[in-house]
């Protein structure tokens, strides 16, 4: 039997143990902390993400100008606090705000015809 380097016939390659929590490999205090913040942060970070790529959304598919312009000030300003938390680039930022506010512009500008 030829055997490769690194294959063990106990292991289980990428299929999950059934009924096993998580187990991670710190040996301080500190460092479970650690892992539970990061863990929380990570969530915290992917909800606030969603929600503002949601908004985005909606406000790219609104038609009405007043509605529009209601969200464009919450939309921007959601866009810049994941920008000051790193969640994600500022010109990422930047290139989403530019366009969502063509998109209201034009908005306007083809309902006063």
């Amino acid at each position: 039997m030829v055997r490769t380097p690194g294959f063990h016939p106990g292991n289980r390659g990428s299929i999950p143990r059934r009924g096993t929590k998580k187990i991670n490999m710190a040996n301080h205090k500190s460092a479970l902390k650690r892992i539970k913040q990061s863990e929380t942060r990570r969530l915290q970070n992917k909800y606030k993400h969603k929600t503002a790529r949601n908004a985005v959304r909606d406000l790219k598919s609104t038609s009405d100008k007043k509605e529009a312009t209601k969200l464009l000030p919450k939309v921007t300003a959601m866009l810049d606090k994941l920008t000051k938390t790193n969640i994600i680039h500022k010109n990422k930022a930047a290139n989403i705000k530019s366009k969502i506010t063509k998109h209201v512009n034009a908005l306007i500008a083809s309902k006063k015809k």
